[in-house]
């Protein structure tokens, strides 16, 4: 399983009007943070495990693409960081973590 790269505001309301009926995981990624680099690695490392199929994963780059993650910031009501995973269910925000809290086994933790 991968995640949906989105690139424009019209993607991003469309993904948290579908929470309504499928959950959303949103993970922000700076291209230029080692951290992130980590974080992303974690990330891809539970994708290709069995992660849930009911959910919608989608990838932020936060740099290219900040109005996207500013506006994710501001409907979420989560501050901005990154890295940075949100699990948002029926428009709300679930659960959050970011940096070096970021791992495979945190996110199974919470979504498995």
């Amino acid at each position: 399983m991968s995640y949906r790269e989105i690139t424009s505001i019209d993607e991003w309301n469309s993904a948290l009007q579908q929470s309504e009926t499928k959950p959303v995981v949103v993970f922000k990624h700076s291209t230029t943070c080692p951290v992130s680099s980590n974080a992303h690695t974690e990330f891809n490392n539970y994708l290709e495990g069995t992660p849930r199929k009911d959910i919608d994963f989608l990838f932020v780059k936060v740099i290219e693409s900040r109005p996207i993650s500013n506006q994710i910031a501001e409907d979420t009501g989560v501050k901005h960081e990154s890295p940075q995973i949100i699990f948002i269910e029926k428009g709300t925000k679930v659960w959050t973590a970011s940096h070096w809290s970021i791992t495979k086994a945190h996110i199974s933790a919470v979504l498995d």
